[in-house]
């Protein structure tokens, strides 16, 4: 298949695009190369996927739809994996108009690119973040997600309702997927895991919200991208048994449905520092503070829908996940 990648320097997004490759698909990869973290990352991330063959990029800005149209009219895909999003639950609270231009107006580019060329299927990136204060765990896919708590995660539900207006209107093929806390080698500096290494390696406090009282459905990265992977190659279908009369989130009469991917293992936020703790030699030095305003305390996905469509549930445990981030974070950043 000759897929687009969007986000291909992102951590998802290169991952992803290596295992791609791997099993024989053509990949173009773009990606704005924004300053949200270190640009050096992603150029590396980058540097890696253009030693392979049936690779290409270019550095472009899906909010940007003149040059959006142009790369949909230059090229034919057949499918198209959306990664490029601005992450980020708390700085959404900082910065809410980037949410707005690439979330909103970048996915209506990759909307409009993937209709007038007919791309056989969409996939994109949601976000356990749309359960919002949902407090009825494991999370399914056919729950409510009208009460977000983060500009972020209304962006994410907001991209569900616009792919399922296009699937209706224009027969557009489109998954989303729900990720869950997603880590491992290659990660986001932003996020707690590097945060955590970083500070404990360096002897300084890490900042612990919620005091450590929190649970999260950690999912390695290498789960996430085979996930995505088998999806891809089974575009969504209109569902012959929706019932109007009882409509559900997940599936449409349109060619459309959410999965969530998940590890189905939540794991104590405390738990998840120890076994930290223990790949780096080191113990931690906590600041607990409360709460952050846009969190949630507790996540876990139900992830049954996506083992039933493509025989595949995430399962690699946190003891081994984290000891593999460490690896790489000590070679990488060449240090002990």
């Amino acid at each position: 298949m000759k897929i687009l990648v969007t986000g291909a320097a992102g951590f998802i997004g290169s991952s992803l695009s290596h295992v791609l490759l791997d099993r024989g698909d053509t990949v173009h990869g773009i990606d704005n190369l924004n300053n949200y973290y270190d640009v050096r990352l992603k150029e590396a991330r980058l540097e890696r996927l253009r030693q392979k063959r049936n690779f290409t990029f270019e550095r472009l800005d899906i909010a940007h739809k003149e040059d959006m149209a142009s790369l949909f009219a230059r090229q034919q895909f057949d499918a198209v994996v959306h990664l490029a999003a601005q992450a980020g639950v708390r700085y959404s609270l900082e910065n809410p108009h980037a949410y707005a231009d690439a979330n909103l107006t970048g996915f209506l580019t990759i909307l409009e690119g993937c209709r007038h060329s007919k791309v056989g299927h969409l996939v994109f990136a949601s976000s356990s973040s749309v359960y919002g204060s949902n407090e009825k765990l494991p999370f399914s896919e056919d729950d409510s997600v009208d009460h977000p708590v983060s500009l972020y995660a209304a962006t994410k539900k907001a991209n569900e309702l616009m792919a399922h207006s296009y699937a209706h209107l224009f027969g557009l093929s489109c998954t989303g997927l729900r990720f869950f806390t997603v880590y491992g080698p290659w990660g986001r500096p932003d996020m707690a895991l590097f945060k955590f290494t970083r500070g404990i390696l360096a002897g300084e406090r890490i900042p612990v919200y919620n005091r450590g009282e929190m649970v999260r459905d950690f999912t390695y990265v290498d789960d996430i991208v085979e996930g995505v992977a088998r999806v891809v190659r089974q575009p969504a279908k209109p569902n012959p048994a929706f019932d109007p009369e009882r409509p559900v989130a997940s599936s449409s009469r349109a060619p459309y449905r959410i999965f969530n991917i998940g590890n189905n293992r939540p794991v104590k936020l405390m738990r998840y520092i120890e076994v930290l703790e223990t790949a780096l030699g080191r113990k931690a030095e906590l600041e607990l503070l409360p709460m952050q305003a846009g969190d949630v305390p507790a996540s876990e996905a139900d992830v049954s829908k996506l083992e039933a469509a493509v025989g595949f549930r995430p399962g690699t445990p946190v003891e081994v996940g984290i000891a593999r981030f460490v690896e790489w974070y000590r070679s990488y950043y060449n240090v002990r």
